[in-house]
């Protein structure tokens, strides 16, 4: 099923990681800047996911004791200190997701570092570390952003659509573990519509848009693989969405075969796996390194 299949800690099945983008409404303020203090219906449909969406997840995770992973634009986690704070208190990972949400390629690189150590220094200042993961805001990732990504020791990345399991980005310069995302677990296309980002689209009811992840779900338990929502609070943490996706993660967790944990507990393990973790070579530009693995 596989070309490089994995095993999990302590015998379980699977693995799976619920994951959110916590981007608020930058979305609009970047996509719309000259008058997105005007677009108060879209604004406050971004806002909904720190204020409303991202308590009512972390009540459930509580109750299931999980611990999970959420991405978060330097910008956002600024604006909503009190969302970092509940979100660190409950032990959860925070990962780096640029700084307002802009598309590096609508910008020079010179103009995207400035934006990524920017966010960076935010993520020290509220977390007290570095992140350990990245995504790309639309998973638009360029060589230059792995390179610095490998530059300031990130564990893993998670843009890239390379395999369907966690891989090893082997470049010049050195390496980082890919945990692989992919559009047919993202709920953006089932449940966003926002004509001020030119994205009009029939919004699926809840059942129906959560069916295409519960899907994805089962095949992976059945392979042994690795199952990764992409997830935003303000589209998939609305209440009805919610409970058809959390009535999932109850039979997950009751099953207890899954490895239900963290997007840096993944990563950890796949590095662990050494010579066993499949390799993609990527040409950034950079002098010769060694792989992460031997």
């Amino acid at each position: 099923m596989f070309l490089h299949p994995m095993s999990w800690p302590n015998g379980k099945k699977c693995a799976a990681s619920v994951t959110f983008d916590i981007d608020a409404d930058s979305l609009v303020r970047v996509g719309r800047p000259k008058d997105a203090d005007l677009r108060l219906q879209p604004i406050s449909m971004g806002r909904y996911g720190p204020t409303v969406a991202v308590p009512r997840i972390l009540e459930t995770y509580r109750r299931l004791e999980l611990t999970q992973t959420f991405f978060m634009p330097g910008w956002v986690m600024e604006e909503y200190p009190d969302t970092v704070e509940a979100i660190l208190k409950d032990g959860h990972e925070i990962g780096h997701h640029s700084w307002a949400h802009e598309d590096p390629m609508e910008h020079s690189d010179e103009v995207e570092a400035e934006l990524f150590e920017r966010a960076l220094d935010t993520h020290i200042k509220m977390t007290g570390h570095k992140p350990r993961g990245y995504r790309a805001p639309v998973y638009s990732i360029t060589p230059a952003i792995v390179n610095r990504l490998i530059e300031h020791d990130f564990l893993y990345d998670s843009s890239m659509m390379a395999d369907d399991l966690p891989y090893e980005v082997v470049t010049n310069s050195g390496s980082l573990i890919e945990i692989p995302p992919h559009w047919g677990t993202d709920d953006w296309p089932p449940f966003a519509h926002m004509g001020e980002l030119d994205y009009i689209m029939p919004v699926r009811g809840p059942s129906d848009g959560i069916k295409a992840f519960i899907e994805e779900f089962d095949a992976m338990y059945e392979a042994g693989g690795f199952w990764m929502p992409v997830l935003h609070p303000f589209l998939t943490g609305r209440l009805a969405r919610w409970r058809e996706l959390e009535r999932h993660i109850e039979r997950i967790v009751e099953q207890g075969d899954v490895w239900l944990t963290s997007m840096e507990n993944i990563a950890e393990h796949a590095k662990s796996t050494g010579s066993r973790l499949r390799q993609e070579n990527l040409d950034t530009g950079s002098t010769p390194a060694t792989p992460l693995t031997p």
